[in-house]
């Protein structure tokens, strides 16, 4: 049972999840089909990036595999470079020429040998730096408030994203994808929004959409979320290569998170069960 408190001031919450601070952040999440080839990968994810800057937005999040989508993991093996290489350099050079923020959702860096390789999540600031990349926990600083970064398969593991709000202070989850289109229909959703509401956060989700290839099909459906759980920005049509747009408003996210303290509350109920 929830807390008499909570109950009696359920309605106020849903009314700070209404209005609008004012004080917002315009930002667009990207759907695409990527092919096994970096160089048309790159003009799709070029024109994405110049009409997120021609409506205004400050920055754009880009799907897992943005780069590369081929049939083997033998081919990621193959065309998997450093940070400093071709492939990000460009992505360096786009946002630097439209003075605009990226989430590279999944690039396939170099590893350690031959065999392996990262499948890294990238955030380049509007003056073309990497300013953090993911491998493991991990959250930074944007325009858009401080990101919490994963990348698809951790959607699954909730612990992950309490980290990263509680522990790390992220306001706004990231989760690019390219999720299967069985498993899309079953949880995709969903879990973005049970993400979202139980870690009161932004989420926001680019996904890979259609058929890349005759082995592989993506899901699609990118969101924007915001700490209610409410969809804000979604294309209307979830298979198609373009993006939607919202405003990230962390006004509305502190009201949402001070008249519904589940941050304090989690912290009374981990010490009462004795795991702090």
């Amino acid at each position: 049972m929830e807390p008499l408190t909570d109950i009696v001031a359920v309605q106020n919450v849903a009314s700070a999840a209404q209005v609008s601070t004012g004080r917002t952040t315009r930002v667009a999440v990207a759907q695409m089909t990527a092919v096994g080839s970096p160089e048309s990968n790159f003009q799709t994810c070029s024109t994405l990036a110049e009409e997120a800057a021609a409506q205004g937005c400050k920055m754009l999040f880009l799907p897992e595999n943005f780069n590369f989508l081929g049939r083997m993991p033998a081919e990621s093996l193959s065309i998997a470079q450093a940070l400093d290489g071709n492939f990000i350099q460009q992505y360096c050079q786009l946002a630097r020429r439209l003075g605009l923020w990226l989430s590279l959702g999944g690039f396939q860096e170099k590893g350690l040998d031959p065999q392996h390789l990262f499948n890294c999540h990238v955030i380049m600031s509007d003056q073309g730096e990497v300013v953090a990349t993911y491998r493991k926990v991990v959250a930074c600083n944007s325009p858009a408030g401080r990101l919490g970064l994963s990348i698809c398969y951790d959607l699954r593991f909730p612990e992950l994203y309490q980290r990263l709000t509680y522990q790390e202070g992220a306001q706004v989850l990231l989760v690019p994808s390219a999720f299967t289109v069985a498993t899309g229909k079953a949880h995709w959703e969903v879990l973005l929004r049970a993400r979202a509401i139980e870690c009161q956060s932004y989420v926001i989700a680019a996904a890979q959409a259609g058929r890349h290839n005759e082995k592989r099909e993506s899901y699609g459906h990118s969101l924007i979320i915001d700490p209610w759980g409410e969809v804000v920005g979604r294309l209307e049509d979830p298979l198609s290569t373009g993006i939607a747009v919202a405003d990230i408003d962390l006004g509305k996210l502190k009201a949402i998170r001070a008249r519904m303290p589940i941050e304090q509350h989690r912290k009374l109920g981990r010490e009462c069960l004795g795991w702090d």
